[in-house]
């Protein structure tokens, strides 16, 4: 491994506990990896992924290294504090290909010490020691999309795991010595009750895994599953219902000691025999974000700057969005030509707009509300963008409050969602867009 990795390729068990959310920037950036390979596509995905070609991995991989080459040049090796390999079905990668992977972020990329690193896995695509050959790599957390723990909901959904898949994946990460792990569900399915819901949460938190993402099921249009919704094969989702399951998951989560972090994630606190800094430890209170929120995706919320790489991914940064082309082919034939781009694009993408700055005001606005427990701090906003926030949004804010959507958090300090307004989060959204 190039000397030039830094300790976060190299962690051990001890090691990976101390992470500390303080290293997050607007000077770092994160990086999102997609690895678009699938053993089989999910009836409600519509994500860019291909299923039946993993013999293109290699060559996948190749390009792949070079668009972080080309890219970390062309930006002057900046600082990275997170990385997420995300899919697709990224635990189809073999621990070499990771290794090889973080190996090039470390020469590209001036890896911090305390980067975490996620790799998304789907149950039953990996054993125990194919686990612990992923944490030699270099990852530090492991997010599994288990979506459900009823066998039918999971056949519904077009998944190739079982139940029993799930949770012998999360025993077997266990004996592996992963400390970080997290799990996705998906609420609100055609014919889910509220019964069965409440069963998948409470087997879940038997797993006691440090973190979860719960989601509502999104009907995306060409999908199998939203095509045999309309032929009346499957009941249409209740909206009602799912309020309730999210209601429903709001309690259990809290009596189970899991804080809401984001609308749609809970953590755990990390243990007090932790090492690394804690205000609460301190007697300043509860931190900002518990111990294990997903770094990664606090860097969306918080609308810090993170690089995409791989077919279809997406990126912010230098006052810029884009994706890369959607096509495996098409990617790999573009990342073998050397043709360079001005930074943060590369030869891969194929669309990109610049914010101006009253679209990034607007933007960090509707990102930070998604934050249920922080909010938009108001003198995080000042500090950036050198105004305060109900200056320039004094009728939406208001509008918001009037309607019972927000309100304030500690004396004025911060500006969050109100139980009713996580509810119905696109109204509040939509003041700032």
């Amino acid at each position: 491994m190039d000397a030039r990795v830094s300790a976060a390729s190299n962690l051990g068990p001890s090691q990976e506990k101390v992470v500390s959310l303080a290293i997050m920037t607007d000077e770092s950036f994160g990086l999102y990896l997609h690895i678009p390979f699938c053993l089989r596509r999910c009836a409600y995905c519509d994500f860019f992924s291909t299923a039946g070609k993993r013999r293109q991995i290699p060559a996948y991989v190749r390009a792949l290294d070079r668009e972080i080459e080309r890219v970390g040049a062309a930006a002057g090796r900046p600082r990275v504090d997170t990385v997420f390999f995300g899919g697709g079905t990224p635990s189809l990668l073999d621990a070499r290909r990771v290794r090889r992977i973080l190996d090039r972020i470390g020469k590209s990329f001036r890896l911090e010490a305390g980067a975490e690193v996620t790799i998304e896995a789907n149950p039953g695509t990996l054993d125990c020691g194919r686990m612990e050959g992923f944490r030699e790599s270099g990852v530090n957390r492991l997010s599994f999309g288990v979506q459900s723990l009823n066998d039918g909901e999971l056949r519904l959904l077009g998944r190739m795991h079982t139940s029993a898949d799930a949770l012998n994946s999360v025993e077997d990460a266990r004996r592996a010595g992963w400390t970080n792990i997290s799990l996705d569900l998906i609420f609100g399915l055609p014919g889910q009750t509220l019964d069965s819901w409440r069963r998948t949460l409470v087997r879940s938190l038997e797993m006691a895994p440090e973190h979860f993402s719960l989601y509502a099921l999104t009907l995306e249009r060409g999908t199998p599953l939203a095509r045999a919704v309309r032929r009346g094969e499957h009941p249409a989702p209740e909206e009602d219902t799912a309020a309730e399951m999210y209601e429903l998951a709001e309690d259990v989560m809290a009596s189970a000691g899991y804080r809401q972090y984001e609308i749609s994630n809970w953590a755990r606190d990390r243990p007090a025999t932790d090492d690394g800094p804690s205000s609460e430890r301190r007697g300043e209170g509860k931190e900002r974000f518990p111990g294990f929120a997903c770094r990664h995706n606090l860097r969306y919320w918080l609308n810090l700057p993170y690089l995409g790489f791989g077919a279809g991914a997406h990126g912010c940064a230098a006052g810029r969005r884009y994706a890369n082309i959607r096509s495996l082919e098409k990617y790999c034939r573009r990342m073998a030509a050397d043709r360079r781009r001005v930074f943060p694009l590369s030869a891969a993408a194929s669309s990109s707009r610049l914010r101006t700055p009253e679209q990034e005001r607007r933007e960090t606005m509707w990102l930070g509300l998604r934050l249920t427990e922080a909010g938009v701090e108001r003198g995080a906003y000042m500090s950036r963008f050198g105004e305060d926030f109900y200056d320039r949004f004094r009728k939406e804010i208001d509008s918001g409050l009037a309607d019972g959507l927000l309100e304030w958090r500690g004396a004025e300090r911060a500006l969050r969602l109100t139980r009713r307004g996580r509810l119905l989060g696109n109204r509040a959204f939509l003041l700032f867009v």
